[in-house]
């Protein structure tokens, strides 16, 4: 049996309880396998693969809060801190009730090679509560955010582990945990990124993930010979991410026709209208369907139909899915196909499943998955660490010219080590190649710890 197969069956005796983490190290070792294989005896005996499968501690505690009502209420908390090989480690707080150890292991993992592929010193984490915020006051909100960082305070700092926002946690929700944690250790440090303006966060943040993803893309497109210009594209999703894929695109002269939400989805045929879509979901904090109902141009379809491909379904020459983990299956990519599709870039964490993935490539589509395509925030959070341990401040454009740089640079890294192991053209095992082959030269540097 091989190395990389060997530690699959570990890590499936160890985790049979987490299927959205055994997926991910599944797709990253089974694309791994010719670098593995290149330097088999060394990585077997050095437990390579089974050192960065395992995470260096998982955290779980309980998170007691007072409701409007004066009921207590109680969730559960996570940090699992992965692997700090190249730098502290750095990850979102996701708030959502999906939220279990499975997932946030699973985001973890590919935090890992996602953080190494920016070039930046941080190492992967990730964290979160099956806490909802929705249709929670602020008060209430205050008050888990307070005392979820009244537990995590311990386990994180600047030089330790640096987390940000993620799906249910913005600048209102960081503001709150930095609050606390400030009063707690009395020191004022950049402990977490997402923060507000006026108190430590980073211009270009907020637009960050969405504006990267449409960076590599266009990289993309242009090292195919192909532009943005006149493209028309579907964007699933409609928060931070989905709304700034959809501007930059637009600004690139491309064309969005498609968002959703977890109620439905629009299609405009004349493009998304980037000013109504942030009244009616920045501002109103309101459903798609408030924007159809304000927009002549645009179709509504409600999300019940289950024969409903959703955004999918449109014919586009580019697909980004901005939601969540795999909302794109292989019905959907053979959609996508027959409709000539030319490139799928993830702007969400794994929203592909592998079958999809698999299809996508066999039938020429350029895919790029999320560890590099949405590797933007994480990176706009490692320049926001670095204006906070300046004590500095750099303008919006700054902030960008370094995204763009980034991105373009991770396009570039993910398609060498595509071509260096004979794989030209499979941009998910370039990106977890790169991404792979940086962690493990450090892990082997600073010897068996």
């Amino acid at each position: 049996m091989s190395y990389v197969d060997e530690v699959l069956e570990k890590v499936k005796q160890k985790n049979p309880d987490q299927p959205e983490f055994l997926q991910a190290v599944t797709e990253v070792l089974n694309s791994l396998r010719p670098v593995v294989e290149a330097n088999e005896e060394k990585y077997r005996k050095l437990a390579i693969l089974e050192r960065i499968t395992e995470p260096d501690r998982q955290i779980m505690f309980r998170v007691p809060w007072v409701d409007d009502n004066g009921q207590v209420q109680v969730n559960r908390g996570f940090r699992v801190q992965f692997n700090n090989a190249i730098g502290p480690y750095k990850g979102g707080i996701r708030l959502h009730p999906s939220v279990n150890l499975s997932i946030i292991k699973f985001l973890g993992f590919e935090q890992v090679f996602k953080n190494s592929l920016t070039t930046l010193p941080i190492g992967g984490g990730k964290g979160g509560s099956d806490f909802d915020p929705k249709g929670k006051s602020d008060n209430e909100i205050m008050h888990f955010c307070q005392s979820f960082m009244t537990e995590l305070y311990k386990y994180i700092g600047a030089d330790t582990d640096v987390p940000a926002g993620d799906i249910g946690t913005g600048a209102r929700e960081i503001g709150f945990m930095f609050g606390q944690y400030k009063r707690i250790r009395d020191l004022y440090e950049g402990v977490l990124t997402g923060k507000g303006l006026s108190y430590g966060g980073s211009l270009a943040r907020t637009e960050a993930t969405g504006y990267g993803l449409l960076y590599l893309t266009q990289e993309l497109m242009k090292c195919h010979g192909e532009s943005m210009e006149g493209k028309t594209v579907a964007i699933s999703g409609s928060g931070n991410v989905a709304t700034y894929a959809a501007q930059k695109a637009q600004q690139m002269g491309a064309k969005v026709v498609t968002l959703s939400d977890s109620t439905g989805w629009i299609y405009d045929p004349e493009g998304i209208d980037i000013e109504l879509l942030k009244e009616v979901k920045e501002v109103k904090r309101a459903r798609l369907s408030e924007y159809a109902a304000a927009r002549s141009s645009a179709e509504y379809h409600d999300k019940k139909n289950a024969d409903d491909h959703g955004v999918w379904n449109i014919k586009v020459d580019i697909a980004l899915p901005c939601a969540t983990q795999n909302e794109l299956n292989l019905d959907d990519a053979k959609a996508l196909v027959a409709n000539g599709v030319k490139a799928v870039c993830e702007g969400a964490n794994m929203p592909t499943t592998i079958e999809a993935t698999e299809y996508l490539q066999q039938n020429g589509v350029w895919f790029v998955g999320g560890k590099a395509a949405n590797a933007g925030g994480v990176a706009t959070s490692a320049l926001e660490m670095s204006q906070n341990s300046e004590r500095l401040s750099w303008s919006f454009e700054e902030v960008d010219q370094k995204l763009k740089g980034i991105m373009v640079g991770i396009y570039h890294a993910i398609d060498d080590a595509a071509k260096k192991y004979g794989m030209e053209g499979n941009y998910v095992a370039g990106a977890n190649i790169a991404g792979f082959e940086k962690v493990v030269n450090a892990m082997i540097a600073q010897g068996v710890v």
